[in-house]
């Protein structure tokens, strides 16, 4: 009898959350966003949301059956990198050019790194900049909305972060309150701070992600736009601070895993970010300060994470 008992390694108590949950309750925190987009900027932006997140998931459905892998599509990793994918794009872009930015977010930067939770950098992230190299114009390129229910596709104007961070002052942007609900300029998912403050907490209540991370890069955020000369409260609510702070920074594998470590993380992608949007010659910094400390996380990594009583260096 005791020859037939099997010992695993550690750890022995599993936890009932599982990659396909966390992905599912990441997605519905992301719908409200996703909602205000299509009032605000109209079917494009239904297209594109609805072309990002099949080109993810075909994509990595061909690749894992052309290599012979195990299928791992049923995880809905794919369907939010999609996600976050168009929520990163303006509405006027091109179709095509979605195509490819999802092609890239997953074959490029996850697949070919191993998959989930191999991939060294944010997919949706990593494959925004990339579109933003390769099509600056049409990657810059803003619809001006002009109601809740039909965008001005022909109208195209600057973002509010655009005007605040070239010298334009408050009275040339849209006031908070259309800031907060979303009736402005930008990309598809990061104009309504409001709905993904929504998703955020909803993240935070479900227990998919800690405070941690999105509190500490907003007050740096607050901080470092005091110092610089910004207003610290639009600079909260424009560009991509909450969906960044909410759902592009808490991402398992490319941030720390100590709550040390988070904190570590989030200061510096407030402080690159606003550096970036104080000085750099691009009003936007979230997605390259995400995409630094990405690259410095395993690094972060080793200064934080303590050794396990017994263990051997």
């Amino acid at each position: 009898m005791v020859s037939k008992l099997t010992v695993s390694p550690s750890p022995h108590i599993k936890a009932p959350a599982s990659t396909s949950s966390i992905m599912m309750n990441v997605a519905a925190a992301l719908i409200p966003a996703g909602i205000v987009s299509v009032l605000t900027f109209g079917y494009r932006a239904l297209i594109l949301i609805a072309v990002t997140v099949a080109t993810c998931v075909l994509t990595e459905y061909l690749f894992c059956r052309l290599m012979k892998q195990r299928q791992t599509v049923g995880d809905f990793s794919a369907v939010v990198t999609g996600l976050l994918l168009a929520y990163n794009l303006p509405s006027t872009l091109p179709v095509w050019m979605a195509v490819v930015g999802g092609i890239f977010a997953i074959l490029f930067v996850k697949c070919l790194f191993g998959g989930i939770g191999d991939n060294f950098a944010n997919p949706a992230i990593t494959a925004r900049i990339f579109l933003l190299i390769a099509f600056s114009k049409e990657m810059t390129t803003w619809a001006n909305p002009n109601s809740y229910v039909k965008a001005c596709e022909t109208v195209t104007g600057a973002t509010p972060l655009a005007i605040l961070t070239t010298g334009g002052s408050v009275m040339d942007a849209p006031n908070m309150l259309n800031m907060l609900l979303g009736v402005r300029g930008g990309c598809l998912g990061e104009t309504a701070a409001l709905a993904l403050l929504i998703g955020g907490i909803y993240l935070i209540y479900k227990k998919v992600i800690t405070a941690t991370i999105p509190v500490t890069v907003l007050v740096t955020v607050f901080v470092m736009s005091l110092i610089t000369g910004l207003n610290p409260f639009y600079m909260l609510v424009s560009g991509g601070t909450m969906i960044a702070a909410f759902f592009m920074a808490t991402d398992y594998v490319t941030s720390p895993v100590r709550e040390s470590g988070k904190i570590i993380f989030g200061i510096g992608v407030g402080v690159i970010a606003v550096l970036i949007r104080a000085y750099g010659s691009y009003p936007e910094g979230m997605s390259f300060a995400i995409l630094l400390m990405n690259i410095v996380t395993p690094h972060i990594n080793k200064l934080t994470i303590k050794m396990p009583f017994g263990g051997v260096k």
